[in-house]
């Protein structure tokens, strides 16, 4: 089995998340707005549907999920001191590694939520991961990923090179390409919200700035021959392990 030290990252874990604000406990309100506007929509219509959130840090997603009745979740996180605060809110988590875990189960999930980036994966360690949740999820079981979209003109290079660990960036087609290539099916490329938060009023100014520039973009892009739609900051994608 592939342990943490094995993986070519050195200075951030992949299967951690490490975007939590500094006062933690204020995240489970902002990131469950986050998490709402993205992702709600393509959580199974069964409550009862086994999910588990890989990297689940203090449990943002895993209480997101509680919250809107799913009774089946399991989040794990290779650091336990993040895991201690979603178990002081009695969240369904663990210390594990994600490959080692993944390996140790077949065909267990309906859904798999990886909240972190596939950045921080080299190209032959994220086909591995890829291929680990398709065997982990049961028939017709989805996945839910995302990374830095490296098709923005304005923060593209530089998420690639803020960090140590990030190995490379995605754009809508190639997000699509490879989890076409590691066997997943009904690939759906979606772009992450920013600006969620609409008690803010000056969220709608991001709103309205952001649309023009993403428009300005599908323009210049088009002037070099490129059909790039998706600008966010990060890009996310759900596909389906085939039935």
């Amino acid at each position: 089995m592939r342990s943490q030290r094995q993986l070519a990252a050195r200075t951030e874990p992949f299967d951690s998340y490490w975007q939590a604000p500094e006062d933690i406990e204020k995240g489970y309100d902002s990131f469950k707005q986050y998490y709402r506007s993205n992702f709600l929509k393509h959580l199974p219509k069964e409550t009862d549907a086994r999910v588990l959130v890989v990297s689940c840090g203090p449990g943002y997603f895993v209480q997101l999920l509680n919250d809107e009745g799913f009774t089946n979740v399991l989040g794990i996180d290779s650091d336990a001191e993040k895991v201690r605060h979603a178990e002081r809110r009695q969240l369904e988590c663990k210390t594990a590694e994600a490959f080692p875990f993944l390996e140790a189960r077949q065909d267990e999930f309906d859904m798999i939520v990886c909240e972190q980036e596939l950045n921080h994966l080299t190209k032959d360690e994220m086909v591995e991961f890829l291929h680990l949740c398709r065997s982990s999820l049961r028939s017709g079981g989805r996945l839910i990923v995302y990374g830095l979209n490296g098709a923005n003109p304005i923060t593209g290079a530089e998420a690639l090179s803020q960090n140590f660990d990030h190995f490379n960036t995605f754009t809508e087609y190639s997000l699509r390409q490879v989890l076409e290539y590691c066997g997943f099916q009904r690939v759906e490329v979606l772009p992450l919200k920013l600006y969620v938060f609409y008690k803010n009023p000056l969220n709608y100014v991001g709103l309205a700035v952001t649309a023009v520039l993403d428009l300005c973009f599908t323009v210049f892009f088009k002037l070099y021959g490129k059909s790039n739609r998706i600008f966010t900051k990060k890009i996310a994608a759900v596909c389906q392990r085939p039935v």
